[in-house]
């Protein structure tokens, strides 16, 4: 309540007395009704806010991941939760020896090892991976232990297996007959180079070989993703790409959006990818230019020329259930899989 002056006293010291506050009764009646239609539109919005349903869709990389999409999707229209679709849907080309880029059949290092890699992050900011991990199939699954089992976000190597055994998980040969048929016919010429031709990327995509990234969104507005791997064909043994780097190969924030990555994964690390194209849908963007704004701050780091010498695709969802993608180069698809069925997205390239 205000104060007022009233008189000096003797001393010369100003004596205060609370002033009466003063009620206009007719203006405060008309105050009264000038708020009720905004108390009734916070009604609206509490309204709204209790009711959480939102369209569930799936996105993941490559065209031939339709299967993998349809797997997350029977979850998601169960009642799961995105969390467990997309840890689902991934697994299903871990488990395909066709698939030569991840899980069994995947194709090995130099020394004929199958090494595999995999990240896994929920809505509420949990995570966990596992980078080089052999003899599993389910490299995504033992990543989710490690995020839910253990007060760490990342095991490696030899500390991965021991995990994965003490978890109750079987030791399986990973090298099929036809990975190992491709690895011996790598071994004639044991030429490695990250860096090659467009031509050579464009047949490396007629094959289907590379990361599978997926993202997920809840009938409750909750995102997650997953991204699993065998990394790159007759790599250095122990090398480790973007893909079970949280940041770099996947990345969600709940309030935000989700991406994650696919291509040569130290050009993915080098710009924190998939938390680039996050925080570029934060200022606002949509998320087909998000990915786009990504991949810019990459060619402006290392130029044109040496762009055009590998290939990195983005994908990416918003809060809101809206999704893009875009690459580096020409020939990157995204499957997706809501409401309306199942399709292909071919993408937009920067150069």
């Amino acid at each position: 309540m205000p104060f007022y002056f009233t008189k000096k006293s003797p001393h010369h010291f100003y004596i205060y007395k609370k002033k009466p506050l003063e009620v206009n009764r007719r203006k405060f009646v008309q105050t009264l009704g000038a708020l009720a239609p905004l108390a009734t539109l916070s009604n609206n919005l509490s309204a709204f806010d209790s009711d959480p349903l939102r369209k569930p869709i799936v996105v993941s990389t490559w065209s031939g991941n339709t299967k993998a999409n349809e797997k997350a999707w029977e979850q998601l229209q169960s009642g799961k939760s995105a969390l467990d679709s997309v840890h689902q849907g991934v697994m299903v080309p871990e488990a395909d020896p066709e698939d030569m880029s991840v899980g069994l059949g995947g194709l090995p290092d130099r020394d004929g090892i199958v090494t595999l890699d995999a990240c896994i992050m929920d809505h509420a900011g949990n995570i966990g991976a596992v980078m080089g991990l052999e003899n599993i199939i389910h490299a995504i699954s033992v990543a989710r232990l490690v995020m839910e089992k253990t007060p760490h976000v990342q095991l490696v190597g030899d500390g991965a297996l021991q995990f994965a055994l003490e978890q109750g998980f079987k030791k399986e040969n990973l090298l099929t007959p036809k990975s190992k048929k491709a690895w011996t016919e790598w071994l004639k010429n044991s030429q490695y180079n990250p860096m090659t031709t467009v031509e050579e990327i464009e047949k490396r995509i007629e094959k289907n070989h590379d990361t599978i990234g997926m993202l997920a969104l809840d009938s409750f507005g909750n995102l997650s993703g997953a991204c699993t791997t065998s990394g790159m064909a007759f790599k250095l043994h122990g090398r480790v790409g973007d893909s079970p780097i949280i940041g770099a190969g996947l990345y969600v924030d709940n309030e935000i959006g989700a991406a994650t990555a696919t291509g040569v994964g130290e050009e993915v690390v080098r710009i924190c990818g998939s938390h680039t194209v996050v925080e570029a849908m934060r200022y606002g963007h949509s998320p087909e230019e998000a990915c786009k704004i990504a991949l810019e701050r990459l060619v402006k780091m290392k130029g044109k020329p040496y762009c055009l010498k590998v290939q990195i695709g983005f994908i990416a969802l918003n809060s809101k259930g809206e999704m893009g993608c875009y690459s580096l180069l020409p020939n990157f698809t995204m499957a997706v899989r809501d409401e309306s069925g199942s399709r292909v997205i071919a993408s937009k390239s920067l150069l």
